[in-house]
């Protein structure tokens, strides 16, 4: 098609909308010009929803009714038609006689337009076609649809647009809705696991004076009041620490982390995390609690722990396979660091396998470098990736038999890290020393390395047990457990550039 004819016809789309526009305005003024102004009416007597009904038929036929929701179709208007009603459950079909509304109420419902909302009283019945429906005795109408939907889901392709007017997509797409119904069964039974088993939810502040408890580059804002700049949290780890620190012993926090990073299929900048405390465990156990919570959230939620996400069958039940970082990079990369002992022995074998190196980097930070680009794709089962190099953990105690390694997992699922846990540094004095080499990161121009908090020091002089800890991206399993491809395709209104 010409660029002239594609002009031709969007200009053409966008006058019959117009006209469309003009139409239903014009009809919403007749309406409040005869005193039926649908905006006037505060509530409506909703005894029903689609769904009972055709799951209770049987039980229910013959029995006077009312329920609401939104015209999707219309057809057949002579003296009586049929239009499709959608509520939040489903659709059903309402008969709507002349003789049996009115024939001023008939006259108005024929004027309806697709979209518009209505409440409706009547019999439950079965046609002759065998489709269980509403013979309508009263019909309201209790909003007026001023713009058309799209017919059907070809009318907006655009994914961009799915994402901006949301509000379409659930009226039009019900798997759309019925992955968000889904979202909140599987976080309603993370929290039920860990009520079950005594830990307590608790709520920690989203405005910090310090960005700490991950590396990640934060959102910055100012206090008017107090004259400071604060920033929107990265993690609630620190928080939370505290609070085992002053007894509580378990403790979980969800909401939502903010990160002034890049976006892909796999970030948004606001998203949601959990993360997880119990005072005199370790990574250990960290990984039994991961592992027994992921499998029975797919359970519960799904009714399975055997799934398939985009064409990758992957099975979730445990046990699930463990693997230590340097035995995941000799696996996949055929290099085995038990043989390098120096920085620049790490750094050539780095480039024998034609992995950029930046300046200054250290054996650790090599090895996990290396871990990524090669191993991570390669973990499609669950598994659980152990003992860090202490570089790139500064919040994890180390192992005290080689102090160069953590006691930090990573879970893989897919390819994708799903959670990140260890057991919690405690020794105030390494932590210190330890903030002290991110701040000089920080200075040597890195955004995300943490900041010095101090008062998370001085908690940490009054005693933290042995701790175990642990954070669980709550979209990306989200994304997995409805086999979605995108971090937007499970946020209701995900971040997105303003239009011009």
């Amino acid at each position: 098609m010409s660029e002239e004819n594609m002009q031709a016809n969007q200009q053409n789309e966008e006058q019959d909308l117009s006209e469309l526009l003009r139409i239903r305005r014009s009809k919403l003024k007749d309406l409040q010009d005869n005193n039926n102004d649908p905006f006037k009416i505060v509530k409506y007597d909703v005894q029903n929803s689609t769904k009972n009904i055709l799951d209770n038929f049987e039980a229910l036929e013959g029995q006077n009714t009312s329920i609401a929701g939104r015209v999707m179709s219309k057809r057949g208007m002579g003296k009586a038609g049929f239009c499709d009603l959608q509520d939040r459950d489903g659709r059903i079909q309402l008969y709507v006689r002349k003789d049996e509304v009115g024939e001023e109420s008939y006259e108005l419902f024929k004027k309806y337009d697709i979209g518009d909302i209505v409440g409706v009283k009547g019999e439950i019945f079965k046609t002759h076609m065998g489709q269980i429906s509403i013979k309508v005795k009263e019909i309201t109408l209790l909003s007026k649809s001023l713009l058309p939907l799209p017919e059907k889901w070809h009318g907006l392709k655009d994914t961009d647009l799915r994402y901006r007017q949301r509000y379409v997509d659930l009226i039009v797409n019900p798997e759309v809705k019925n992955t968000f119904i889904l979202r909140s069964k599987i976080i309603k039974s993370i929290r039920k696991f860990l009520d079950d088993r005594g830990f307590l939810e608790v709520d920690t502040p989203l405005l910090n004076t310090i960005p700490g408890g991950a590396t990640a580059r934060p959102f910055v804002t100012h206090h008017n009041t107090l004259d400071i700049d604060m920033y929107l949290r990265i993690a609630p780890e620190l928080y939370l620490k505290r609070l085992i620190v002053g007894g509580m012993e378990k403790v979980y926090e969800m909401g939502r982390m903010f990160r002034n990073e890049g976006m892909s299929v796999k970030h948004n900048p606001e998203f949601t995390l959990m993360e997880v405390y119990e005072a005199y465990t370790d990574y250990k156990g960290m990984m039994d609690l991961t592992e027994n919570l992921i499998s029975t959230v797919a359970m519960e939620a799904l009714g399975t722990t055997k799934i398939v996400y985009q064409g990758q069958e992957v099975d979730l039940t445990p046990s699930w396979n463990r693997m230590s970082m340097i035995e995941a990079v000799r696996k996949y990369a055929g290099v085995d660091f038990n043989d390098i002992k120096t920085d620049d022995e790490a750094k050539a074998a780095a480039e024998a396998k034609k992995v950029h190196v930046k300046a200054g980097m250290t054996r650790g930070e090599i090895l996990n470098l290396m871990f990524e680009e090669f191993a991570e794709s390669n973990l499609i089962q669950p598994t659980f990736i152990y003992d860090y190099p202490v570089e790139v953990s500064p919040l994890t105690k180390r192992k005290p038999d080689c102090p160069e390694l953590t006691e930090r997992f990573e879970l893989f699922i897919t390819g994708r890290e799903m959670a990140n846990a260890y057991s919690e540094l405690n020794d105030p004095i390494d932590q210190k020393e330890r903030f002290l080499g991110q701040v000089k990161k920080r200075e040597s121009g890195d955004e995300e390395a943490n900041m010095m908090d101090e008062d998370y020091i001085t908690a940490l002089e009054y005693g933290l047990p042995p701790t175990g800890g642990l954070g669980i991206g709550v979209d990306r399993l989200i994304i997995l457990l409805t086999d979605s491809a995108s971090i937007r395709d499970i946020l209701l209104f995900p971040t997105m550039k303003p239009r011009d």
